[in-house]
Formats: C-alpha cells, sequence, structure tokens
C-alpha cells in the first residue's frame, strides 16, 4: 500500500543553512529599537537547518531573551535571524503568523555608510 501524498502547507519559505547578508550588520544592530510586526511563517527563510528539541519543548525557552523572533530584510527575502524554536512553535499550534522584529539590513547598511561619510 502506497502513503498518501502530503498535502499540507509548508511552514517556512525554505530551509538554509547559512546567513547570506552582512553578518557584522545585524551585531551592530539595536533589536530593541527595531518594532515588532507580523510576519508569515511562509515568507521566512531559516538560516539554521536544526534545532535542538528541548528548547523547542521549553516553555520558559524565552525567559532571559527577546519575546519577538529576529528577521532580516535582505534583496527582498525574509531570513529568520533568531526564533526558530518561537516560530516552530506558532506553527505547532496552527498559526500561520507571529509577530517579529524585522530589520531592513538594506537601510542600515545606508546608515552605516551616511555615517561614516559624515565623519570624514
Amino acid at each position: 500500500m502506497l502513503a498518501a501524498a502530503y498535502t499540507g502547507g509548508v511552514i517556512f519559505k525554505s530551509v538554509g543553512d547559512h546567513r547570506p547578508y552582512p553578518e557584522e550588520l545585524c551585531r551592530r544592530a539595536l533589536w530593541a529599537d527595531v518594532p515588532p510586526r507580523v510576519v508569515r511563517l511562509a515568507d521566512l527563510i531559516t538560516v539554521k537547518r536544526t534545532l535542538d528539541l528541548e528548547t523547542l519543548l521549553d516553555e520558559e525557552s524565552t525567559f532571559f531573551g527577546d519575546l519577538f523572533p529576529h528577521v532580516v530584510l535582505w534583496q527582498d527575502e525574509l531570513y529568520l535571524e533568531d526564533g526558530l524554536h518561537r516560530a516552530l512553535r506558532t506553527a505547532l499550534h496552527g498559526r500561520p503568523t507571529l509577530h517579529a522584529r524585522v530589520l531592513d539590513l538594506a537601510a542600515l547598511e545606508s546608515l552605516v555608510n551616511a555615517g561614516k561619510g559624515a565623519a570624514s
């Protein structure tokens, strides 16, 4: 007997294994200053392939961190920088969207470059 074909939707747009954007800009970002907004899970590309199941199941996993996942907007794509476990928990609860902090790296890069020009 053949197994039935999977007909459900996907959780993420794509599962990646690296960051295609400049990581140093993310490190310089003040994530707390980025207001959260609603993001569809199906629009996200992950930057991690693996997750820790214990962290996924831990109800207090965000106790010391940001309540909102961190998403990077780079070249018209949304990359899930931090918060894979929270995003998966959202999907397991049947919700197609989550609130996340979305950092526009092109805008941040412009600000950084403008600051360098003013300093010269």
